[in-house]
């Protein structure tokens, strides 16, 4: 059953082609190989029937904001789609520290210690050591989450070697209004500081320029999936 909500018809596999496409043209000028690039499709608020059309096509790492609308379809999916890998890119309560590390295969946006201690004493309980992004707000945005960029050297090295956290990376999120480009800098330099293979910046605005800057993991919701309203 088609879900009503949903905008319109949108042809997800067209538009994950032409996101690869533009992914391997914009690697290519930049000298880059589009093979170390991931494409998060990012299929928060869009249901399961949303989502096949994706994972038919080929598509396998995806990213939700919250744990509790990924607990209610992924589980069926990864049953169809069992090399499915599932990262969460939104903001984590402590109070769901457990059922992210039961459900996800990486937690992208870690930006406090509290949470970054409950995550590691949650992963030792269930014997389940994921990687983990530490989140930079570049921006210094008072709404939005993630350690100001003065303190996040320090949070790196904390969450490495007071918690044993495995951090591969870090995750940005520029200023609506702001050119990216210098955001996007500035979370390169960071991780070329710590040697952090991963940066996950640029979205479906965005990419290009991020690419240019070094991501290894772009998130594409709406030039998957299209608009729609949470």
């Amino acid at each position: 059953m088609t879900d009503p909500s949903l905008s319109s018809p949108f042809d997800v596999p067209a538009a994950l082609a032409a996101a690869r496409a533009t992914l391997a043209h914009t690697c290519a000028d930049a000298g880059r190989n589009p093979a170390d690039v991931t494409l998060v499709a990012v299929s928060k608020t869009h249901p399961a029937e949303a989502i096949l059309p994706a994972l038919t096509a080929g598509q396998r790492v995806f990213g939700e904001n919250r744990v509790q609308e990924a607990q209610g379809k992924w589980p069926a999916l990864r049953e169809q789609f069992p090399d499915i890998t599932l990262r969460l890119i939104g903001p984590l309560q402590t109070n769901k520290v457990r059922e992210a590390v039961a459900l996800f295969d990486a937690i992208d946006s870690v930006d406090r210690p509290k949470l970054a201690q409950a995550l590691a004493e949650e992963m030792a309980r269930q014997n389940k050591k994921i990687p983990v992004l530490i989140q930079v707000n570049t921006g210094e945005e008072p709404q939005k989450a993630g350690v100001f960029p003065r303190e996040a050297d320090a949070f790196v090295r904390q969450c490495r070697e007071d918690w044993g956290l495995d951090v591969q990376g870090l995750m940005g999120i520029p200023p609506v209004d702001e050119e990216p480009a210098p955001h996007f800098a500035l979370l390169r330099e960071i991780a070329r500081r710590h040697a952090l293979p991963i940066l996950s910046m640029g979205m479906s605005a965005d990419y290009p320029t991020a690419l240019t800057f070094g991501a290894t993991h772009i998130r594409l919701g709406s030039a998957l999936f299209g608009s729609r309203t949470p």
